[in-house]
Parts: structure tokens; C-alpha cells; sequence
């Protein structure tokens, strides 16, 4: 190795230092400023991925808005569902900050390449999921997110404050429904226990693999893009979760949800990761139709994009007109 490269390589190791002390000073780390590789790839995978899970998170729900029950209910179901595509734009754009452009993450998207939760693999069946999606699976999402916003990286941490807000909107829409068939004729009370039975294991797993088989997670934490662990968050959830349930007068499906005195938390039963990894790997009950779903709205919108780049354009010439 040359005197050169042996400089250089200390240079690099001497900013790589600076970096790390700044994030354990909690300095967050803006779009300028210098940042590992891996950081950087780090973060746009999340992020992106994060993105996706809201716009492809639309779709469970959408196909029940011309379904909801009443107009207040069909005016709470619209609000949530243009929430999560407004949430998709401020990921996207936290994204964009990194160098990597909209269409190259969609691009990912629409070829498998770029996941999204596996949550949204599963199907609505019937007007009582639309609330388990709110307890449940929005609930999973707010447990994950909120430590978010003191995330390393600034952008990321400034849209999740927003994101957070609205989700936790969601969340009690979701038990409000829930509620609502909880204390209804027994045929509606069936239909919530159902939603929660198919709901409540997809929505534990929404935290990912186990500590011991998270490739990224420790990177993730030294470098606090995540501040707690796949498993301390989920235990969480399933806490607050069993608390919950208690007013609805309903139950988990999970023989072995029992209180733990000496842990202060509650004990629950095995995951089945092979579900999770089956639907990870593109094999869930609607993996194609969600992907088949999206590819074809962004056909269809291609002359909406089209149509809005030539205005832009337009714009920016008569701008340059204006000036010259």
C-alpha cells in the first residue's frame, strides 16, 4: 500500500468517526452532509419500501368504499385511504433526497425487485376488516413509525411526525368500527372476531424476523435509523393489544396470550415464520393482484404524467421568456 493510499484511508476512517459521533450525539443528518454508502442504501431501501407499503396499503381498503355501510363511514374510509397516498409522497420524496429519482423506486416496485409489508398481501373479505386494519395493522405501523421521527436522518424523521398524526387517526377509526360491531347483533360480533382471527398474526409479524435472523437491524440501530429491536416492538404491541381488546369483549387467536408477572409483560405463543417468509418471497393470498393492481394504475396515469411534465415545461419556458 502506497503512502497516498494510506492517507486516503485514513481520511475516510476519520470521517466515517465524525459521522458515527454525530449520530451519537442525536445530530441528525441532512441531505448535504457526508454519509457512509451503506447509510445511504440503507435508508433508501427502508424508505422506498416504507413508501410502497402505503401506496400498495390502499388497495385492502379501497374496493370497500363504494361498500361502506353509511356516508360517515364511507367519508372516514376516503379521508384514510388519500392519508396513505399522501404518506406514500412524503416517503417518495425523503427518498429523493438521497439521490435515488421516483421512477427508479416504482420501477423496483413494479418488477419485484423493492418489497413492501407483507400485511397487504392478504385479502379483505368483509366490512369488519376495514376496522382490523385500523386496530390492528394501523396500530403495528404506529408502534413502529413513532420511533421513527427520531430517526438519524432528518427528512425521514420530519415527514414521520405528519405520518404518525394521521396514523393514529387511523387506529381509532379502526377500533371505533371494531367497537361499533362489538356491541351489534351477534352476526356483526361474529364478523369482527373473524377480522381480528385473520388479522392479529399477519399484524404481529409486521415487525420483521426475530433479532437473530434480521440481517440489518443491529446496523440499523448503531446508526439509529431504528431505536428499538424487531422483538422489543413487538412485544409492545402485543401488550398493548391484549389491553385493548379487553372493552371489545372479543379475543386474539392465540391460546397462550397470558400475563407474566416477573417479565411485567404478556407471554404470547409461537409466530409462524413460514407464513411470513412464503408471503415475503411473493407467494401470499394476493401478492400478484396487489403488484398487478399498481402496475396498471400507473399505466393508465402515464398521460397524467405526461400531461403535467409539458405544463411544467410550458411554465418554465414562459418563465425564461419573462426574464430574458
Amino acid at each position: 500500500m502506497t503512502e497516498h493510499s494510506d492517507t486516503k484511508t485514513a481520511s475516510t476512517h476519520s470521517i466515517a468517526d465524525h459521522f458515527q459521533q454525530k449520530i451519537d450525539q442525536e445530530i441528525r443528518i441532512e441531505p448535504k452532509d457526508w454519509m457512509p454508502d451503506d447509510y445511504r442504501k440503507t435508508l433508501i431501501r427502508q424508505i422506498s419500501q416504507h413508501a410502497h407499503s402505503e401506496v400498495v396499503g390502499m388497495l385492502p381498503e379501497g374496493n370497500w368504499i363504494t361498500r361502506a355501510p353509511t356516508l360517515q363511514r364511507k367519508q372516514i374510509l376516503l379521508a384514510k385511504v388519500q392519508d396513505e397516498a399522501g404518506h406514500g409522497l412524503y416517503l417518495y420524496s425523503a427518498a429523493e433526497t438521497l439521490g435515488v429519482d421516483r421512477e427508479t423506486m416504482i420501477n423496483d416496485l413494479h418488477s419485484g425487485k423493492a418489497k413492501y409489508s407483507s400485511i397487504f398481501n392478504y385479502p379483505t373479505l368483509n366490512w369488519a376488516d376495514i376496522g382490523a386494519i385500523g386496530w390492528l395493522v394501523d396500530g403495528a405501523a404506529i408502534m413502529n413509525q413513532i420511533p421513527l421521527c427520531r430517526c438519524s436522518y432528518g427528512p425521514y424523521a420530519r415527514a414521520m411526525v405528519r405520518v404518525c398524526k394521521e396514523e393514529s387517526f387511523h387506529q381509532r377509526q379502526g377500533y371505533d368500527l371494531l367497537f361499533a360491531l362489538s356491541k351489534g347483533s351477534e352476526e356483526q360480533r361474529a364478523m369482527a372476531q373473524d377480522a381480528i382471527n385473520r388479522w392479529y398474526w399477519p399484524a404481529v409479524m409486521m415487525f420483521g424476523p426475530s433479532d437473530n435472523d434480521s440481517p440489518h437491524s443491529a446496523q440499523s440501530m448503531k446508526w439509529k435509523i431504528k431505536r428499538f429491536s424487531n422483538d422489543e416492538l413487538r412485544q409492545r404491541f402485543v401488550d398493548m393489544i391484549a389491553e385493548q381488546i379487553k372493552p371489545l369483549g372479543l379475543s386474539v387467536p392465540d391460546p397462550e396470550l397470558k400475563w407474566n408477572e416477573e417479565r411485567g409483560h404478556y407471554d404470547f405463543g409461537p409466530i409462524n415464520w413460514e407464513e411470513f417468509w412464503n408471503v415475503v418471497k411473493g407467494n401470499g393470498p394476493c401478492n400478484r393482484d396487489r403488484l398487478r393492481t399498481r402496475v396498471k394504475a400507473w399505466e393508465e396515469g402515464a398521460w397524467v404524467r405526461e400531461a403535467a411534465a409539458a405544463y411544467a415545461k410550458k411554465q418554465q419556458e414562459k418563465a425564461a421568456s419573462e426574464a430574458a
